[in-house]
């Protein structure tokens, strides 16, 4: 599987909402950008808490989505460019469906690992001037996901992204996020022991998911 990217964006902490800062508001960059572990070289994280690290070094949100927000929120000036979502990588014809943890993608001269789902967050609806946002993703499944970084390289808009390793088959990134987060998905104690000992899956989500099983 591959595509082409239509952008690579980064950004910077803004004032977001009163006191609250945010780096959401990414914009394409012009030629290749350096692609670390920790992130593109020109982006950074507000919220250090809650972001960034290794394991959320670059964040993928497939513009396949954009059309059906669109229809949704009956037109946005945001949809019109790359990183509405605050994504770094913007590309068609690869989604949540098609992509699964711990799958590689080579990436320009860098190799990118899927770790986890994004968790969608207030920040969207804040951004779009829109309520019951998250509650659509929750729905759709259309999360956008992580990537960690294998091996740092660059890479630019019209690179391909080609798949070079799939990891856990079985669980899209799409999948994963339906059994932790949509009700009408909800994971059972067997899938939740899956999850758990997902090796490529991010040590975060993978411990979150081993308490609730300890728990039950």
């Amino acid at each position: 599987m591959k595509t082409e990217a239509l952008a690579v964006c980064v950004g910077l902490p803004q004032p977001f909402n009163g006191a609250e800062m945010s780096a959401i508001d990414k914009r394409p960059v012009q030629g290749k950008a350096t692609i670390r572990r920790f992130g593109i070289e020109g982006d950074m994280v507000a919220d250090t808490v809650h972001h960034g690290g290794a394991d959320m070094a670059v964040h993928h949100y497939a513009r396949d989505h954009y059309e059906g927000w669109d229809q949704w929120l009956g037109g946005h000036e945001l949809l019109s460019s790359p990183a509405a979502f605050g994504e770094n990588v913007s590309s068609r014809g690869m989604t949540e469906t098609d992509v699964h943890i711990g799958d590689r993608f080579r990436f320009g001269d860098a190799l990118l690992e899927v770790s986890q789902p994004r968790q969608p967050c207030w920040k969207i609806e804040h951004r779009f001037g829109a309520k019951a946002m998250v509650k659509r993703i929750v729905q759709h499944h259309n999360c956008g996901w992580y990537y960690r970084v294998i091996e740092e390289g660059e890479a630019q808009a019209g690179d391909v992204i080609e798949r070079v390793e799939i990891g856990h088959e079985m669980w899209s990134v799409g999948r994963l996020f339906a059994k932790l987060y949509d009700p009408a998905h909800k994971a059972d104690i067997g899938e939740l022991r899956e999850i758990a000992s997902l090796e490529r899956l991010c040590d975060l989500w993978r411990g979150r998911v081993a308490q609730a099983v300890e728990g039950m």
